[in-house]
């Protein structure tokens, strides 16, 4: 058996409440550049399913730009490590600098490519570094700023300058190279958030916090004009970017609103169009970035959706779409409709995929609670949160209807709904399981052991309850009690996982010391062993439709795949499916795996039979 990567559902961009995001792109693939996480996304904006990745920061990475050529890019990181790597063949890095001591917030290529400059947090003095892209050596010094500096900008035509702004609400202009500090600006009134010029280096353009935008000559600084404030923002301004051919711009805002400026002869900025991005009402529509890219004009709201305009057609609806930020810990099948995926993460978001087409919209609950385990039957889900509650959600389309939340009285550890009768909901919390029929607990029953992992058969007769102690302990289920049949021992770590194959003929489990074992149900006999090769705990685990394979995910960041009537020795390992470790597993089909994980993408595996 082998396995290839079918299609790949990206994350969204880190965002945070009161900060702008710079995103990035390159004009000749129409691919922009954004940062998760460790991950570097790039993605064509054509088509939102062409996406790759770039993993190798030791920190949360920051921002990325393509080098003008598109054949490089340089990304930076919470740590002020600047990386710049190749964007072809597997991206071998060609350089690494330590540039600031602290965040960089944004940085620039020269337009021939040789220099970068970089800015943001320092501690002490500097805020702000030009260097030689493949020596790393300085190309000035960079005075004047006394607080983080958050956008920088890299004249793009001859003679070369340099302007940076800031939160000590400076706008500063360095002549060069090597660049010398030239003249400040102080016209903004609160935080510059970004700085821009325009593509013929005729002018730049600064927005802020205050609400205003300033327009500057590219030459000499000088200040020529300003953001008309009639139609103009009431929130603060994020960002703003440039059309193509420099005659207008398109700034995004906290008041939700995206607008793009006409920039008139005598260097004033008047509103064109004010664009309105798909909303539910809430804070996560504010607008923190945004990009003009060829035809394109993409924006990035708080909630992390993005929303790609046409400049051809500004009255056209945009095409939205968005996906998880944070660890995707669930993964489920609507088994009416298996092209159809479910997945959630602990911020309380659920997204609904569509196999072959990518996002298809979030789940809006009425109550956005969080969310620790997450499963589906036909036209309902069940969720279990942090706050000791289960809730039963009914499901129309992309519709919530009322939920019910029924509190168990402890932390859930695992949550197991019996398919066959899915009134009937299995709870593990520490001390034991509490069962429940539709919304109604019917027993809390004290196991005497430490419970780690639950699962409940199908038909709803029998359950199966992992110990911290790594013993599997096996109950009938009648009357609403448990009847205790066998206890199994070969596990060497606590339980994490159990789960049955789909024809109940055997279960599987996992532990926390990186062993998987598969069980026959009716010898209660080991079927598979020496399932030995994860290197990290294992996480989950999922059976393929037929009974015949199954793969489990692991901290390791790998998902492994075993035949069940092979030995272990003839798996399939996927070697880096999720950075930072595989939490949800699902099968659609007998050769169709989707895996998810802490980096917050879903993949679609294909494995190709023997």
């Amino acid at each position: 058996m082998s396995q290839s990567l079918l299609e790949t559902y990206a994350c969204m961009a880190t965002t945070e409440r009161g900060r702008g995001i710079l995103i990035s792109g390159d004009a000749k693939s129409n691919s922009i550049l954004y940062t998760n996480g460790r991950s570097v996304v790039m993605m064509n904006l054509q088509n939102p399913l062409d996406v790759s990745v770039y993993g190798d920061h030791a920190y949360p990475a920051t921002v990325a730009r393509f080098s003008p050529n598109g054949e490089w890019v340089a990304s930076a990181d919470a740590s002020g490590t600047v990386r710049i790597w190749g964007t072809r063949n597997d991206f071998v890095l060609k350089k690494e600098f330590r540039v600031l001591s602290a965040r960089i917030d944004d940085l620039q290529w020269s337009p021939d490519g040789l220099r970068i400059v970089a800015c943001g947090e320092g501690k002490g003095r500097s805020f702000v570094r030009a260097f030689m892209w493949d020596s790393g050596t300085n190309v000035g010094e960079f005075d004047g700023h006394s607080r983080r500096v958050l956008s920088c900008a890299y004249k793009p035509t001859r003679p070369f300058r340099v302007v940076t702004c800031g939160e000590d609400f400076l706008v500063n202009f360095y002549e060069g190279p090597p660049f010398r500090f030239k003249l400040s600006h102080r016209d903004h009134s609160n935080f510059v958030n970004c700085v821009r010029f325009s593509p013929d280096g005729s002018k730049f353009i600064t927005v802020s916090s205050d609400k205003k935008g300033f327009i500057f000559d590219g030459k000499s600084a000088v200040k020529i004009g300003e953001l008309s404030s009639e139609g103009g923002h009431t929130g603060s301004i994020y960002a703003v970017s440039w059309s193509p051919d420099g005659n207008q711009v398109l700034t995004v805002s906290a008041d939700k609103s995206a607008k793009v400026w006409d920039i008139t002869e005598d260097n004033n900025g008047k509103v064109k169009k004010t664009l309105t991005c798909p909303s539910s009402g809430g804070v996560e529509d504010m607008l923190v970035g945004c990009l003009w890219l060829n035809d394109y004009l993409v924006t990035v709201s708080l909630g992390g959706t993005m929303s790609i305009f046409l400049a051809s057609d500004l009255d056209k609806a945009p095409t939205a779409f968005s996906g998880h930020m944070k660890n995707v810990s669930s993964l489920t099948i609507l088994r009416s409709n298996p092209q159809v995926l479910l997945s959630s993460s602990y911020d309380g978001l659920i997204v609904k995929w569509i196999q072959g087409i990518g996002y298809s919209g979030k789940l809006q609950r009425k109550e956005n609670s969080q969310i620790k385990c997450l499963a589906a039957v036909e036209e309902e889900i069940v969720t279990s949160g942090f706050d000791n509650k289960i809730r039963r959600v009914s499901l129309h389309g992309d519709q919530c209807g009322d939920t019910e939340a029924i509190d168990i009285g402890g932390q859930s550890k695992d949550l197991s709904v019996a398919l066959l009768c899915p009134e009937l909901a299995l709870v593990s919390i520490d001390s034991g399981v509490v069962m429940l029929r539709g919304t109604k607990i019917v027993s809390t029953i004290n196991l005497g052991f430490i419970v780690s992992a639950s699962t409940v058969s199908p038909d709803g007769n029998e359950a199966i309850i992992g110990g911290q102690d790594g013993k599997l302990h096996i109950y009938s289920i009648s009357s609403d009690t448990l009847v205790e049949e066998a206890v199994l021992e070969k596990h060497r770590g606590a339980i994490s996982v159990i789960r049955y194959s789909p024809d109940v003929s055997m279960f599987a489990s996992g532990d926390v010391n990186r062993e998987a074992v598969v069980w026959d149900c009716s010898t209660r006999e080991v079927k598979l062993k020496n399932m030995l090769y994860h290197t990290a705990r294992i996480n989950c685990l999922a059976w393929s439709p037929d009974s015949r394979r199954i793969a489990t995910g692991s901290l390791d960041t790998c998902v492994i795949i075993y035949e069940v009537d092979q030995p272990a020795s003839s798996r399939i390992t996927i070697k880096g499916a999720h950075l930072g470790g595989v939490y949800g597993l699902a099968f659609t089909d007998e050769y169709s795996l989707v895996s998810s994980g802490e980096d917050a993408f879903i993949r679609v595996w294909r494995i190709t039979p023997p």
